[in-house]
């Protein structure tokens, strides 16, 4: 796997978001639209995929976390792909705690397959983490579930798709929304009238809110509000 796309904090981090890309894209498609909406204390790391052939694509090879065999939600799916790049993630994790970043302060974010990996990796890590944003995505190997979860029913998951989507349909969102509400405590599913398989820039507006809120950066800025201007 190449090297991570990263995005400093601009003053002291005490926050990380890695952000997984969908199927074919490089961490460099999502760097930029990140940076604009993060907290100025949150570091960004967007990897890239390991190239690998894609049976969906009648094997051609592009970045892709693990095999897609098929888009239909009861069809086959690559679990030691899928597993291996948990692991992966989790060791991107990991090398954020050990540097000084508390799991609790670490967001867990995706795309399309990006969002399915983000999904099933925070659910199997042993940590609670600050969230998990996961957009026009669905949630592998859901069979396995509630069995497989390890972490805590709180961590709070953002879940948005749109109501157009051709790629991963809408009702796949809808599915993998309803499974999660089941064992989880704090699952939001935001429906996007209109959206196809994107973002969007009322999406990402919601992803800088839910970050915020998960960060606690609306009351940092309050606290730095008052000190500044002598409010008590």
């Amino acid at each position: 796997m190449s090297a991570p796309v990263i995005v400093e904090a601009t003053v002291k981090q005490t926050a990380t978001l890695i952000f997984m890309h969908g199927l074919g894209d490089t961490g460099h498609g999502w760097s930029s639209a990140l940076a604009a909406i993060r907290p100025p204390f949150m570091k960004v790391i967007c990897p890239t995929a390991p190239t690998q052939p894609v049976s969906l694509n009648a094997g051609f090879r592009m970045p892709s976390w693990f095999d897609l065999k098929t888009l239909d939600i009861g069809g086959p799916e690559d679990e030691p792909g899928i597993q291996a790049a948990r692991d992966s993630v989790h060791g991107m994790i990991q090398k954020e705690v050990s540097a000084g970043i508390p799991a609790n302060r670490i967001v867990l974010g995706g795309f399309s397959q990006g969002g399915a990996l983000a999904l099933y990796s925070a659910l199997t890590y042993d940590q609670p983490l600050a969230g998990v944003v996961a957009l026009s995505c669905w949630l592998p190997l859901h069979k396995q579930f509630p069995d497989a979860k390890v972490n805590s029913d709180d961590v709070p998951i953002f879940q948005a798709h749109g109501d157009y989507d051709p790629v991963v349909p809408y009702k796949f969102g809808q599915l993998s929304a309803s499974l999660l509400k089941s064992f989880m405590k704090n699952v939001t599913f935001k429906t996007y009238s209109g959206l196809s398989h994107s973002s969007s820039d009322d999406e990402m507006d919601d992803v800088k809110d839910i970050i915020s809120k998960w960060t606690h950066w609306e009351g940092q800025n309050m606290a730095r509000r008052a000190q500044c201007c002598g409010i008590s």
